[in-house]
């Protein structure tokens, strides 16, 4: 993609045009997939609207086809598959399927790198903890969970931020230590900043 230098604007500063994709439609596309689907898609961090119309073309408005949306990740190949024989795993991972949904899912989960909100804090922390892969196929396994509600039950998707998800987690991490020196028979107690 070029970045194309435009003239400067009111404040004095440079303004930056991109330069619009090949494929990318020259309409309006994104309200004519809201009015298809009943759902704005564009709303999940991530997801534009090609991959919205790549989700769309794949996978159909029908999500009574699958009976949860563990089903539907499933379906999609971005659930654990662990290889067990008796109680021992012999092999960890995903299953290996052809799908240009859970291709575009996780192009989508590759974005949320930069993102400053929710899903991005979520990234974040999983690639981290888990490495670059793991993070890319457990939030496009997110993002397909999400889409699944959208789809079926036309829930509208709201963005609590990336505050919210740095303050809950730390909490969590608190509660956790609490519990573990409780379990010691130690007592925790937060310092006066």
């Amino acid at each position: 993609m070029r970045i194309l230098s435009s003239p400067t604007d009111r404040s004095g500063t440079q303004r930056k045009k991109t330069k619009p994709a090949k494929n990318a439609p020259r309409f309006e596309f994104r309200t004519e997939l809201q009015r298809i689907t009943g759902v704005d898609l564009t709303r999940i961090d991530g997801i534009d609207v090609m991959v919205a119309q790549t989700l769309i073309s794949e996978v159909g408005l029908d999500m009574s086809r699958w009976k949860t949306e563990a089903h539907f990740s499933s379906w999609l190949g971005l659930c654990p598959d662990n290889r067990t024989s008796g109680d021992k795993v012999l092999a960890r991972g995903t299953r290996r399927v052809v799908n240009r949904a859970a291709t575009a899912l996780r192009m989508a989960a590759v974005t949320l790198m930069r993102s400053r909100t929710y899903l991005g804090a979520q990234y974040r922390r999983l690639r981290t903890k888990l490495g670059a892969p793991k993070a890319i196929t457990a939030m496009a396994h997110r993002l397909a969970r999400l889409v699944y509600r959208m789809l079926k039950y036309g829930q509208r998707y709201v963005d609590k931020g990336a505050e919210y998800y740095e303050h809950r987690y730390r909490r969590q991490q608190i509660e956790f230590l609490r519990k573990k020196a409780a379990n010691l028979g130690l007592q925790i107690t937060l310092a006066q900043t």
